[in-house]
């Protein structure tokens, strides 16, 4: 018997899951699936990135939806239009068998308004969004949400260091009523609280994945100390060593992220830049040598890189230790994802020490000088 079956789900998601290579539930899966099919409650779930979450959300939104309505029943909000893709591709493959079609539609920025706008007067039971993008619609009046029974907020903390904290107020604010919220967020600012306190049950009930693990227990996590002089020449290194994998380096600024690109292909290494003021066109173009392994190395900034997955990746390096926290755990998280291993190496200046032990300490995690 299927370990899924025990959770409730009918067999033609199965069958389907099934096909995708999805056998056993993960931890998140396991710990909200049940709670969400059987009842209408508030969720909040306390995940990384990687751990099966669009499946933990996305098989209870299914089994919610009534065929015979067609109206806007789901919302489920990200933020990037990578992730929004990502999660409209896998909704859609989880319906492979389900005799009555469940329509989806994906709404992003970087894409044409019209043509949206056209498939979203078909049928449309699920729409994945960005916020920015959904508002728009909202206010050109091409989309009524406030009918919705169900509103996921995925990776809340991303979408509010990402600046679009009012436009979630005004999406919450307009959907009120008798949805229910699932937020999930791999960390918990204060600001997320708030939106918790403001717009969710009182009794949500709350679910934390490995609590103690903030940061995937797979990785490795390293730090180098270098000079300023000396730096590229460490991470020049480091690619040699590591030449049969493909990983991210990550800068604070975008000055930084071009001057390194270019440096590095000078060297002669497979590398790319993504940075901010990358028309999307572009962005799409260096994603898909990097999915498709042509490219070998990322070289990002935070911002930059979110919404980013990526499986396979053997390493993650911080050019600079990144100012935030949580921006660490979201750095090193893009490795080691679905059960394979992976390296977070930091190139530290002498002076930087103590951050790491900051860092240690806040995250739980262990560090490992290496010398090259």
């Amino acid at each position: 018997m299927s370990a899924f079956k025990n959770l409730g789900v009918h067999k033609e998601y199965i069958k389907a899951i099934k096909e995708l290579g999805i056998n056993n539930p993960t931890e998140i899966q396991e710990a909200t699936i049940p709670a969400l099919l059987n009842s209408k409650i508030d969720l909040i779930g306390l995940a990384q990135t990687g751990t099966g979450k669009t499946a933990a959300f996305g098989l209870p939104i299914l089994h919610k939806i009534d065929v015979n309505s067609n109206n806007v029943q789901a919302l489920i909000l990200a933020p990037t239009r990578e992730l929004v893709q990502q999660i409209k591709k896998q909704l859609f493959k989880f319906t492979k068998y389900v005799p009555s079609k469940i329509f989806v539609e994906g709404v992003y920025g970087g894409e044409k308004i019209d043509r949206q706008i056209n498939e979203l007067k078909r049928t449309t039971h699920i729409i994945v969004a960005t916020p920015g993008r959904l508002i728009d619609l909202i206010e050109r009046g091409e989309v009524d949400i406030k009918n919705i029974n169900t509103l996921v907020l995925d990776e809340a903390d991303e979408m509010f260091s990402m600046g679009f904290k009012q436009y979630l107020n005004r999406i919450l604010k307009y959907t009120s009523g008798k949805r229910n919220t699932w937020l999930f967020s791999a960390t918990m600012p204060d600001e997320i609280k708030r939106i918790i306190k403001t717009y969710m049950s009182a009794d949500a009930v709350r679910i934390e994945v490995n609590k103690n693990a903030l940061v995937n227990a797979n990785i490795t996590h390293q730090f180098v100390k270098t000079s300023i002089k000396e730096k590229v020449n460490v991470l020049i290194n480091l690619l040699e060593r590591k030449s049969n994998q493909r990983g991210i380096i990550f800068c604070r600024t975008k000055a930084g992220t071009q001057n390194l690109t270019k440096i590095l292909k000078e060297e002669g290494f497979s590398v790319d830049a993504l940075q901010g003021d990358m028309q999307q066109k572009e962005r799409d173009k260096v994603m898909r040598a990097f999915k498709n392994e042509s490219l070998q190395v990322l070289v990002s900034t935070d911002v930059s890189a979110r919404g980013i997955d990526v499986h396979n990746l053997g390493f993650i390096i911080h050019h600079q230790l990144p100012e935030k926290l949580e921006y660490y755990t979201h750095r090193s998280g893009r490795t080691a994802r679905a059960g394979k291993t992976g390296y977070s190496i930091a190139l530290i200046l002498p002076n930087e020490l103590n951050r790491i032990q900051e860092i240690q300490k806040e995250l739980g995690i262990k560090f490992v000088e290496i010398n090259l």
